[in-house]
């Protein structure tokens, strides 16, 4: 094969992958224009239409998607080898990529990463913050970070947290307009701070848990934040109750910047687990990093 057209092919799937050709063109370090045209000079090559283009996306052809298909695997195959060398070197180096949602992000990836960081410097970590369900094979991530029993069970999962207790709070300033709530269904009448599920785009529904009871309650309100900084500062702005985890509160509470809602209705989630494929061969800097998010 032309190494040109084998470069070109490669190219194909970065912007595939990213559906954007701005983000494509960051990964391979070129130009948009550039990359443009690659793409067109591969399509005029193949006689086939690879992408589909608009003003506000990228998405494959069927054609196009058949292609990625077969490379990706192939490519990232071989990237995965090329990793590998890393075990011949005394000092564990490359780049690991991960999808969290933010929550685990924020409490659990970035504080021990500082020192990972200063351990291991020739060590890139990029967390991506996604609370979407992906894939982590075909988005080309090595692991991902979720709830334990979101983890598909093809997947080798480790634990790196506690189990997490989710709270609903509100400011002093909202129950001078509003009663406290008693029971859940009560919610359905107050005025809440709602989130989108990401992966299938509906308004989350609060479940709520008592005694082996689960009550999964439809809440309304002024808006919707899938930012959990945002749902916070909501809550202290006394705009609306709120479901978030209880230690990003915590400190509220004690310092009666908010009050607790139906404490004894608060869940317990299993904690963060970072997961990735059985199948694939991890480097030492990985390894690493897992051993130091694990939880004990």
């Amino acid at each position: 094969m032309d190494r040109r057209v084998f470069n070109d092919l490669f190219a194909f799937t970065v912007v595939a992958r990213h559906r954007s050709f701005t983000n494509a063109a960051a990964e391979l370090g070129m130009s948009q224009s550039a990359l443009s045209q690659t793409i067109r000079n591969l399509e005029e090559a193949l006689g086939v239409r690879l992408l589909t283009r608009s003003t506000r996306s990228v998405a494959p052809t069927e054609a196009g998607a058949r292609l990625l298909a077969r490379l990706g695997p192939q490519f990232g195959e071989m990237q995965d080898a090329l990793d590998e060398l890393n075990e011949i070197r005394d000092t564990p180096r490359g780049t690991i990529r991960i999808s969290a949602g933010e929550h685990p992000a924020v409490r659990v990836l970035q504080p021990r990463l500082a020192a990972f960081a200063l351990e291991y410097p020739d060590v890139e970590v990029e967390i991506i913050v996604d609370g979407g369900m992906i894939d982590i094979v075909a988005d080309r991530f090595d692991a991902g970070v979720r709830l334990g029993n979101q983890v598909a069970r093809d997947m080798i999962a480790v634990r790196i947290s506690a189990d997490v207790t989710m709270a609903v709070v509100g400011a002093p300033a909202y129950f001078e307009r509003y009663p406290m709530p008693t029971d859940p269904d009560a919610l359905t009448v107050h005025r809440c701070v709602r989130s989108r599920l990401p992966t299938r785009g509906e308004i989350f529904t609060w479940p709520l848990e008592k005694d082996g009871e689960t009550r999964r309650v439809r809440i309304e309100g002024p808006a919707v934040f899938n930012s959990l900084a945002l749902r916070v500062a909501s809550a202290l702005d006394g705009i609306g109750l709120v479901f978030v985890p209880l230690d990003q509160v915590e400190a509220h509470l004690t310092a009666g910047r908010l009050l607790p809602v139906l404490a004894d209705w608060w869940p317990t989630w299993e904690g963060y687990h970072i997961y990735y494929p059985s199948r694939r061969q991890h480097g030492l800097a990985f390894r690493l990093l897992v051993e130091n998010l694990r939880h004990r």
